[in-house]
């Protein structure tokens, strides 16, 4: 494998609505818990754990729908530039 080649990952931007809408859904089922929502969400994406995520309203489900690379690309994006 060339170790010069740099690869292009790109995330389509109506994914990116959708990865917000569920990560929203998630925070506020973790805050009903009684979790501290940030650290749980932070838990998991380095982690890939479930177990970090409640399942409460289905919240486990829901953020395993999710790509990790998508969701970091995401975050790393609205962090930049919103």
């Amino acid at each position: 494998m060339d170790s010069d080649f740099t690869r292009k990952f790109q995330v389509p931007q109506d994914r990116g609505s959708e990865m917000k809408a569920i990560l929203m859904s998630v925070y506020d089922s973790l805050q009903e818990k009684g979790y501290n929502p940030i650290n749980q969400i932070v838990g998991y994406i380095l982690s890939e754990d479930p177990t970090y995520i409640t399942n409460h309203n289905n919240a486990r489900t829901m953020i395993r729908k999710l790509d990790r690379d998508e969701l970091l690309q995401e975050i790393v994006r609205q962090y930049l530039y919103d």
